[in-house]
């Protein structure tokens, strides 16, 4: 691992992180505001759907980490020539991409939530992750990229940690038991979960969590809530692969 690196970057994450995480909620906030002055009346609610721009800090965290690595800067994509062939269907735009001499080293997503709505949202982010692996791994089975090392593949998301998201949630079992794990689990601790099966159960490379609340959020507050799922270690891992193609 490249020296330099780990002291501009990784030994000062904390604070990188917190930068990624006020420009997301400030960038929230910017949209929300010039949609009200539009005279959208569901502003707040759409500002959360349409507003891609939020988890910039984040890709750009992600680019300079990749860079700093040594893959040269002209390799990496994280506004456009994101689309990746799936085996499912024809195309899926990834978050961020490194295309090296015709060898897919690496894809990124990068997602978020924020309530008040986080029942159907938890299920649409959670098919749409594993549809996602499912579709790339299957297309890399089936030479949809030039053969070689396998691609990392990582899962970051961000959760509003508000009482909506950290509330215990009831399950329905009218025919069979779910997983004891999910009894009493609030949607935070289901992301957890989440994240940590998707690794788990190698559908992606790694994966990282991490909650911010939308007040203290403004000024870069956020917390990882397991271990595991740090963005240390999500970062690290993507650093030990970047450095076998720099």
């Amino acid at each position: 691992m490249n020296g330099a690196m780990t002291t501009k970057v990784i030994d000062n994450l904390e604070n990188n992180i917190s930068n990624a995480v006020a420009h997301y909620w400030q960038t929230r906030q910017s949209q929300r505001e010039k949609q009200k002055n539009r005279g959208i009346s569901d502003a707040g609610l759409r500002s959360a759907v349409t507003g891609g721009a939020q988890m910039d800090g984040f890709i750009r965290l992600f680019t300079e980490i990749i860079i700093e690595a040594g893959m040269n800067e002209r390799y990496v994509f994280r506004k456009r020539l994101l689309e990746l062939p799936g085996y499912f269907r024809s195309t899926k735009e990834w978050d961020l991409l490194v295309v090296k001499n015709d060898q897919l080293v690496a894809v990124i997503e990068a997602k978020s939530q924020v309530g008040p709505s986080f029942g159907n949202n938890f299920n649409n982010r959670t098919e749409e992750a594993m549809g996602s692996a499912l579709d790339l791994w299957t297309a890399y089975r089936e030479g949809a990229f030039t053969a070689g090392v396998q691609p990392f593949l990582g899962y970051f998301f961000m959760l509003e940690d508000c009482d909506a998201s950290i509330r215990p949630v009831r399950v329905k079992e009218p025919h069979f038991k779910v997983f004891p794990e999910f009894v009493g689990s609030s949607y935070m601790k289901r992301y957890e979960i989440f994240c940590r099966k998707l690794v788990l159960e190698r559908h992606y490379t790694a994966a990282s969590f991490i909650t911010s609340e939308s007040r203290t959020g403004l000024n870069g507050v956020y917390r990882e809530p397991a271990n595991d799922l740090s963005l240390t270690i999500f970062l690290k891992s993507l650093v030990a692969h970047i450095g076998a193609f720099a």
